[in-house]
């Protein structure tokens, strides 16, 4: 009797310590499981951010093509607006303003590089001129992505985001990788991507190896300050005054610069009827 319960309970014991044996999970694996799903959850966020921040330059880009010359315009007639007013008055303060007015209006030092082909002969963007002249002129160019782009975009971004590297060679090698395809996508160039989508796929793959349990801690630590850096950066485009537009009209950005357009043209109006009064 004494034999049959020992033996009973060596059987229970050897079951209880079954499932550290082969088949039972390793003690990382739940947590190796969890970097995966962080690894992949900051690339998605890295793509939208990054499709946000070229949305966000393009729409800048545009706006400043499109509408800069009649913000500009604007300046001018309320700078030259406020001189008539003070060579009438002789009011100190009224002078005051309208120097302060010019001054806002000086060149920076440097911007004819950065407005080089943007300028005809007389120191006027094509719209400025399309505007004073009512010619038409040829529209600027739009950088923006096609639905293919896109899709290439997103692909390449998700096989060969720097963050699923564990070798600081094979992160720097992604990170060149990464770079070139960024570039492409910023010119929405389908074909170059479709040549990198290619490249990578017959470039070497990376060998991924176990990790200690202190290592992925590590990891997971990385990608959580990783996230709130993008974080910040999605949030700084979100406020800024080009992003606020983009929320406005998300679906026909276009439609919102027509209408800024013409609220523009009623007041550079406005502006022209008032200063003919004032030389009149």
């Amino acid at each position: 009797m004494t034999t049959s319960q020992g033996e009973q309970g060596g059987g229970g014991a050897d079951a209880r310590r079954e499932p550290t044996g082969a088949g039972a999970p390793r003690p990382e694996e739940r947590l190796e499981q969890a970097v995966r799903a962080a690894e992949q959850a900051l690339i998605e966020f890295e793509i939208a951010v990054e499709t946000f921040r070229v949305e966000v330059e393009n729409f800048s880009r545009l706006h400043e093509q499109k509408l800069g010359p009649m913000y500009a315009r604007l300046e001018e007639l309320d700078a030259r607006i406020l001189e008539v007013k003070a060579e009438r008055s002789g009011d100190p303060e009224d002078r005051r303003r309208a120097d302060e007015a010019r001054a806002q209006l000086a060149p920076i030092p440097g911007v004819e590089e950065l407005l080089n082909g943007w300028m005809d002969g007389d120191g006027l963007y094509p719209e400025a001129a399309a505007m004073l002249t009512d010619q038409p002129v040829r529209p600027p160019q739009r950088v923006r992505p096609g639905e293919e782009a896109r899709k290439l975009y997103r692909d390449l971004a998700r096989k060969a985001h720097p963050d699923l590297a564990q070798e600081d060679s094979e992160r720097r090698r992604r990170e060149e990788f990464i770079t070139r395809v960024n570039a492409a996508y910023a010119r929405g160039d389908a074909s170059e991507l479709r040549e990198l989508a290619e490249e990578w796929a017959a470039g070497p793959q990376p060998k991924r190896v176990a990790t200690p349990a202190d290592e992925l801690y590590a990891r997971l630590e990385w990608l959580a300050r990783r996230k709130e850096l993008l974080t910040a950066v999605a949030k700084e485009l979100e406020d800024s005054a080009i992003g606020g537009m983009l929320r406005l009209a998300p679906e026909d950005p276009d439609g919102l610069l027509d209408e800024i357009a013409e609220q523009l043209r009623a007041q550079l109006a406005e502006r022209e009827a008032e200063l003919a009064r004032l030389l009149d």
